[in-house]
C-alpha cells in the first residue's frame, strides 16, 4: 500500500458537522426532565414537548450561559434554571423575569432533529443542509422481521478508532478469542467496495469451518443439538459519517448460504452508530438484531448481554489505544491490507471535512488508497 497523506492516517480524526448523528435512544428523551448531551463538540439540551416532538437547543442560556439542561419543561418550552428565561423549540426567548418586553435578540441556537430507527438524530452543522433522507439506514432496528436490543458505550477514545475497529474484524481472532474469534478470520479473503460518496462495504466468507462458541450457541437456539461445520459470513456496511451495520451469521456448511439461501442458518445484524462527543470521547450506540425466534425475550436478553461482554473487550482495547496515542504524539499510523475498509472510511470523512473547509488533499488520498481497495 502506498503511504496516504497524513490527513487520512490522522490518529485523532476531526469530525464533520454537516451530518446526522445519533444523540440518544428514543426512550432517553422525555417530557419530564431535559437531557444534556454533547454532540460533535456542541453541548445540547433535549426534551419532548406535550405532543411528543423532540426539540434540541444549545445548552447555554442567552442571558448568563447557565445550562438549560438543568432547567424545567413547561409544555413546549424550556425554562432556564438560573433566572427563569423561557425558550420555545425554535430557541426564541418567550419570557423574561421582571420585565414585560422581551429583547428581540434573545435566542439560542436550535438544531434540526429526526426520530428514526429508535434513535434521536441531531444535525449540529448548517441547518439549511439537514436533509432527513440522509439519516443512515438502520431499518432492522424497527422492522417486524427483526428483534433485538442494545446499549450505549461511553467510549473514551476518538470516534475514528471505533470505526477502524468495526471495519476490520480480523481483530476478533485476538481480542475475542473466547467468543467469536477464530483463525479463519485472518486467513480468509475479503472484498472492499465503495458505493457513491457515503458508503463502503467489506465482505468476507469463511467456508466449512467450526463455529466459534457464540455462533454455536445461536445455531443451537434455532437447531437444537446442532453440531458440525458451518459457512460463516461478515458483510460490513458503512454509511457516513459514523454508522456501521454488520450482516453476520453462520449456516450449515454447503447448504447454499454464499449463494443466497440462508434458511439453514442464523442471521444477525450488529447495528453500530458512533457519535463524536469530543476529540477523545464518543457515544457508541449499538444493538444486535436477529431474524429468528423473534418472540423469545430470553434470546434477546442473552444476545444483548453476550454482545455487551464482547464489546467491553473492544472498549478496553480502544481506551488503551487512545492512551498510547496521547503518549506518543510523534508516532505515525501505518496501514496494512486489512485496513483497506477503514482507510476508505477515512477518505470519505476527509472529503466531508474538505466540503466544510476543514479537509485536506482528498485527491491525493484516493490515489494513494487505490492499490489497497481490492483487499
Amino acid at each position: 500500500m502506498d503511504t496516504p497523506p497524513r490527513s487520512v492516517t490522522a490518529k485523532v480524526f476531526d469530525f464533520p458537522r454537516n451530518a446526522w448523528y445519533a444523540a440518544a435512544w428514543d426512550h432517553e428523551v422525555s417530557a419530564r426532565t431535559p437531557l444534556a448531551r454533547t454532540i460533535a463538540g456542541v453541548p445540547m439540551a433535549m426534551w419532548r414537548s406535550t405532543d411528543g416532538a423532540v426539540s434540541v437547543l444549545a445548552d447555554a442560556c442567552w442571558h448568563r450561559l447557565a445550562p438549560l439542561s438543568m432547567g424545567t419543561i413547561h409544555g413546549d418550552e424550556l425554562q432556564c434554571p438560573y433566572h427563569g428565561l423561557r425558550y420555545n423549540p425554535a430557541g426564541r426567548c418567550t419570557s423574561m423575569p421582571a420585565q414585560r418586553t422581551v429583547n428581540p435578540s434573545a435566542a439560542v441556537p436550535s438544531f434540526p432533529v429526526v426520530e428514526r430507527h429508535r434513535y434521536v438524530w441531531v444535525w449540529p452543522g448548517d441547518p439549511d443542509l439537514a436533509d432527513p433522507d440522509l439519516v443512515p439506514d438502520m431499518h432492522q432496528m424497527e422492522h417486524p422481521d427483526w428483534a433485538g436490543d442494545g446499549l450505549t458505550i461511553a467510549a473514551g477514545c476518538n470516534y475514528q478508532l471505533v470505526l477502524d475497529n468495526l471495519m476490520d474484524l480480523t481483530h476478533e481472532e485476538f481480542v475475542h478469542s473466547s467468543s467469536i474469534g477464530q483463525d479463519e478470520l485472518s486467513e480468509s479473503e475479503f472484498e472492499v467496495t465503495r458505493d457513491g460518496d457515503r458508503r463502503v462495504t467489506v465482505s468476507r466468507w469463511m467456508r466449512d469451518i467450526d463455529p466459534p462458541p457464540f455462533w454455536l450457541k445461536n445455531m443451537r437456539d434455532k437447531f437444537p443439538g446442532f453440531s458440525g461445520k458451518v459457512d460463516r459470513w461478515q458483510i460490513i456496511h458503512y454509511e457516513a459519517p459514523g454508522t456501521i451495520c454488520i450482516d453476520v451469521g453462520v449456516a450449515k456448511a454447503g447448504t447454499g448460504a454464499p449463494e443466497g439461501d440462508r434458511s439453514q442458518g442464523v442471521n444477525g445484524y450488529v447495528m453500530n452508530t458512533i457519535t463524536p462527543e469530543s476529540a477523545r470521547t464518543s457515544h457508541y450506540f449499538w444493538a444486535f438484531m436477529r431474524n429468528y425466534r423473534l418472540d423469545s425475550q430470553l434470546i434477546t436478553t442473552q444476545l444483548r448481554e453476550g454482545v455487551h461482554g464482547v464489546f467491553a473487550e473492544d472498549e478496553e482495547m480502544l481506551v488503551a489505544q487512545q492512551r498510547a496515542i496521547d503518549a506518543n504524539p510523534d508516532h505515525a499510523f501505518y496501514s496494512l491490507n486489512i485496513d483497506a475498509g477503514g482507510m476508505w472510511v477515512r477518505r470519505i470523512l476527509d472529503e466531508m471535512l474538505a466540503l466544510e473547509g476543514r479537509g485536506n488533499d482528498a485527491d491525493a488520498a484516493v490515489t494513494a488508497l487505490r492499490p489497497a481497495a481490492n483487499g
